[in-house]
């Protein structure tokens, strides 16, 4: 079915021989529908993940992702390139880089308590290193610290092969710009800017992303400019929404509606103002000024806007906290020995990721604070001891409700049940906007 469509959509093509098999180490949010986008294209592709459990369930078909493409859900996209042979995943590194001549790499650079982890890159370097051959192309398609293409891995890269870049085989770095839950389609058609070694690289690894990308291909001077600009990107959002923050306090006090204002300063052609919300989540936007900061400090410059910034929005499931804590005085109540509601806990609206989820970590300060915590969120597999089975059993007997994430099988449309099932004098805060507002004070949802 889903070759039928491509053709259909002009966008199925036989991959050149030098585009034929391709191997991508990280098979998460990025790297597999990186390597599905592949396959859909014709080519044989191989998987490669550290996580014994992740590479069986996704050799049976199963992933817990929400992408969708052409109408397909991703599981059945998996499933059909796992019939037809064209994608396979494995932990089997070694075997697949000898057997490969096209690399790419999603395997991130995580951050834990600001500080940046080298080891999985390092360790994926290597693996890569060892058992390189000449004519191999590696791209670089995670976010890194600027140099860290250059500066990092080439020289690995180097050593364990007893190769020379740029002549014996070929590197570059890719941006990734896709947005979780429209992987398919951006991958397809967002610009995508790439940088190289040299020009051999580039013209290599601009055929090999031409596969997928039917959008305009940008080339850069260096790959240490695009890894600069992938940061920069994820920076400005951060910023946007700590400055959408502020507005919100401000609105707040002013007795006014900031999702309204928002849309109305939007109208502006020249205005895009994000909306604020339970904090900045997910694996991207939260490092982005962490990536940053060393090289910063190498140089001998500071920035200090970008970091009040990552500091105020870090700050926000605290202020959410005691929002929640400053209503519930007002109705005579403490928040410690309270039950709160939390409606949604991915990091995002309408997705499964929660990867540094503000609602989680708002979870977490509430049951510090001695609340009773009851969260309801479908879409999130992980499984937290606070986690209800149906959004009435969250709902059921609190105090308080916080609307963290929208999700299709979260509802608000009946605010006379929601304030029902709740204890009396019910607050709710909602960082959404997801309850009419007169419906919530027509049934005396605080």
């Amino acid at each position: 079915m889903i070759s039928r469509i491509l053709k259909i959509k002009g966008l199925s093509k036989t991959p050149n021989e030098l585009n034929k098999k391709v191997c991508i180490f990280g098979q998460g949010f990025v790297g597999l529908p990186l390597a599905l986008s592949f396959a859909l294209r014709g080519c044989d592709v191989i998987g490669v993940d550290v996580d014994d459990v992740l590479v069986a369930n996704t050799n049976k078909g199963i992933t817990h992702h929400t992408e969708r493409f052409h109408g397909l859900t991703i599981q059945k996209i998996l499933q059909m390139q796992l019939e037809e042979g064209r994608y396979i995943a494995t932990t089997d590194a070694a075997r697949v880089v000898s057997e490969c001549n096209n690399i790419i790499v999603t395997v991130g650079i995580p951050i834990i308590n600001g500080n940046f982890i080298m080891d999985y890159l390092e360790e994926c370097s290597r693996v890569i290193g060892k058992n390189l051959k000449k004519n191999d192309l590696v791209v670089i398609r995670s976010t890194v610290i600027p140099g860290t293409t250059d500066q990092f891995i080439l020289p690995i890269l180097e050593e364990e092969s007893g190769l020379k870049a740029g002549i014996d085989f070929y590197l570059a770095y890719v941006s990734e710009r896709i947005a979780e839950g429209s992987a398919f389609s951006e991958f397809e058609n967002m610009p995508t800017v790439v940088g190289a070694i040299n020009n051999e690289s580039l013209t290599r690894a601009i055929d090999l992303i031409g596969v997928v990308c039917k959008a305009k291909i940008i080339t850069a001077s260096s790959m240490s400019e695009v890894e600069t600009s992938k940061v920069f990107e994820n920076i400005q959002r951060d910023v946007n929404i700590a400055m959408s923050q502020e507005f919100a306090r401000f609105t707040e006090a002013l007795g006014i509606d900031i999702f309204e204002v928002i849309k109305l300063a939007n109208t502006h052609k020249r205005v895009s103002l994000l909306m604020p919300g339970a904090g900045v989540g997910g694996y991207c936007i939260p490092n982005a000024y962490y990536y940053l900061e060393p090289k910063a400090k190498e140089l001998g410059l500071k920035m200090d806007l970008l970091k009040l910034a990552r500091e105020k929005n870090a700050f926000i499931p605290e202020f959410i906290v005691n929002k929640t804590e400053e209503l519930l005085n007002q109705v005579g109540k403490e928040l410690k020995g309270s039950k709160v509601a939390v409606l949604g806990l991915a990091m995002k609206n309408f997705s499964n990721d929660d990867r540094i989820s503000p609602a989680v970590d708002i979870c977490k300060i509430l049951i510090k604070k001695g609340v009773i915590v009851s969260a309801f969120d479908p879409m999130v597999t992980t499984q937290y001891e606070f986690k209800a089975k149906t959004q009435d059993e969250a709902l059921d007997g609190a105090d308080a409700v916080l609307v963290l994430t929208k999700q299709q099988e979260i509802h608000f449309d009946d605010v006379m049940h929601i304030v029902e099932v709740m204890n009396e004098n019910p607050i709710c805060v909602d960082a959404k906007a997801s309850i009419n507002r007169k419906e919530a004070l027509k049934y005396g949802l605080m």
